[in-house]
C-alpha cells in the first residue's frame, strides 16, 4: 500500500516528505532532467542535491545519465541518501535489451545500483509478459532496489501486475491540474502503487493560470508551488524539472501549507479532456 504520513481526500495517507509504495521510500518531490544535459544537468543535480534535494530521476532517452552522475558525486551527498530513477527506451524491452540497457544506464551514472528502474513508456511489439519478468530479474539480480513503470494505463497496470514476481511500485505519468488521472491513480491505489507526477506544473502552464496565482496569494505562494501541493496532498510523487538555481528551493518549499478542500474542489475544476501536454505516435490509448 502506498502510504505517506499527512492526510489526503484518496484514503491514503499523505506524507511530508517520502511517500511508501510496496516497501519503497520514495521522496515526495524530486528533480526532473529531462532536456537538462552536460554542465547545465550536473551543475542543477549538484546544487539540488545540496539544497536538500533527495530524489534525481532521469532515463536513457535523455542522454544525460552521465551528467546525473557527475553531479551526485560533485554534490559531496553520500549515494546512500539519494534515491535515483532511470527508464529504459521501448525499443529495449525485450529481455536481453532490457538488462543491457539498465547495465549501461547503471555503468554510466557509475553507479553499482538504480534505486528504481521503471520502463519508460509501453512498448506494441515487446508483450510485457516478456518484459515484466526480465524486469523482477534486474530487481533480484542488484541492479534495482525497486522497479514501477511509466505512461501506462489502467488496462497496462492491471497486465503488468498480473506478470510481476516483484512489487511494482510507481507509475510515473503526466498529472498536474490541467488533466484529471483519477482513473489511473485509483488502479495504482488498488495495487499499493504510487503515482509520480511528470510535467507537475505543466510546463510554465500553471504560472498563467488566475485561478492556481489567486490561490497562491491566498497562502504566500506562487501557482507552481500550489500545484505542487496539490499533487501531493493526494499522495503524488513530483519530479518538476527545472534548469533554474532559484527555482529549485521553490519547488522544494512546499511542506509549509495545506490546501483546504475548498481550493482542492477549485484546482480539480481546471482540469480539461485537451489537458494533455505529452503525446508520442506509438504511446496507448489513455484511460
Amino acid at each position: 500500500m502506498a502510504v505517506c504520513n499527512r492526510g489526503g481526500d484518496s484514503g491514503l495517507v499523505v506524507g511530508m516528505e517520502t511517500v511508501s509504495a510496496n516497501g519503497a521510500n520514495i521522496p515526495a518531490v524530486g528533480l526532473g532532467t529531462w532536456e537538462l544535459r552536460g554542465r547545465t544537468c550536473a551543475r542543477v543535480v549538484e546544487q539540488a542535491l545540496r539544497l536538500g534535494y533527495r530524489h534525481i530521476d532521469t532515463a536513457e532517452m535523455y542522454d544525460n545519465e552521465r551528467d546525473v552522475g557527475l553531479g551526485l558525486r560533485a554534490s559531496g551527498v553520500r549515494r546512500s541518501d539519494v534515491f535515483i530513477t532511470t527508464k529504459i527506451w521501448p525499443t529495449h524491452l525485450a529481455p536481453l535489451e532490457l538488462e543491457r540497457a539498465a547495465k549501461e544506464s547503471i555503468a554510466r551514472m557509475r553507479l553499482t545500483e538504480v534505486d528504481l528502474l521503471l520502463i519508460h513508456w509501453p512498448s506494441k511489439v515487446i508483450p510485457l509478459s516478456e518484459t515484466i519478468p526480465a524486469l523482477c530479474k534486474l530487481k533480484t539480480a542488484g541492479f534495482a532496489r525497486h522497479i514501477g513503470v511509466s505512461n501506462f494505463t489502467t488496462a497496462l497496470i492491471e497486465e503488468a501486475v498480473k506478470y510481476a514476481t516483484e512489487p511494482l511500485v510507481t507509475n510515473q505519468v503526466e498529472w498536474h491540474p490541467f488533466l484529471d488521472q483519477s482513473k489511473v491513480r485509483a488502479a495504482c491505489t488498488q495495487h499499493g502503487m504510487a503515482v509520480t507526477a511528470y510535467s507537475p506544473i505543466a510546463r510554465g502552464k500553471a504560472s498563467e493560470n488566475k485561478a492556481l496565482s489567486i490561490i497562491g496569494a491566498r497562502n504566500r505562494k506562487s501557482a507552481a508551488q500550489v500545484c505542487l501541493r496539490f499533487l501531493i496532498q493526494q499522495g503524488a510523487i513530483v519530479i518538476p524539472r527545472t534548469s533554474k538555481i532559484e527555482r529549485l528551493a521553490e519547488n522544494m518549499d512546499v511542506f509549509d501549507f495545506m490546501l483546504d478542500d475548498a481550493e482542492m474542489d477549485e484546482i480539480r475544476k481546471l482540469a480539461n479532456p485537451r489537458g494533455r501536454i505529452v503525446t508520442m505516435g506509438s504511446g496507448p490509448e489513455w484511460d
